[in-house]
């Protein structure tokens, strides 16, 4: 049986995906100031609140659009159905914390599942 992906796995493939969505040579050009001056791309998982920082110096406002492409990715790939209530939108590190653990949550069913 294939080995079932980690969470960082899948929030570096999310975020690759919506960078890459602006554009291969975006992609590269917001990773290499990311990475000089914030966080190496396989630091992200674990410190996205560097990251955020950094698209948010790098974007302004902007970074709000890639941070929600980031989380619609996320979504997609965890295959878990998050609720975000109208008057209280999760910012985009609540978002990520939300979602490692209800992935963790139900990765640790399924595990217990198998047993």
């Amino acid at each position: 049986m294939a080995k079932k992906r980690d969470f960082d796995e899948l929030l570096l493939e999310a975020i690759d995906e919506a960078l890459s969505s602006l554009g291969e040579s975006v992609k590269q050009a917001i990773y290499f100031h990311i990475q000089n001056k914030f966080v190496a791309r396989n630091e992200i998982p674990t410190r996205i609140q560097d990251f955020q920082g950094g698209l948010e110096k790098i974007f302004g406002e902007g970074a709000q659009f890639i941070e929600i492409l980031i989380m619609k990715n996320l979504h997609a790939k965890i295959g878990i159905t998050l609720t975000i209530e109208a008057d209280n939108p999760l910012e985009f590190i609540d978002y990520v914390k939300a979602a490692r653990q209800n992935y963790l949550k139900k990765k640790s069913k399924r595990d217990a599942a198998k047993n």
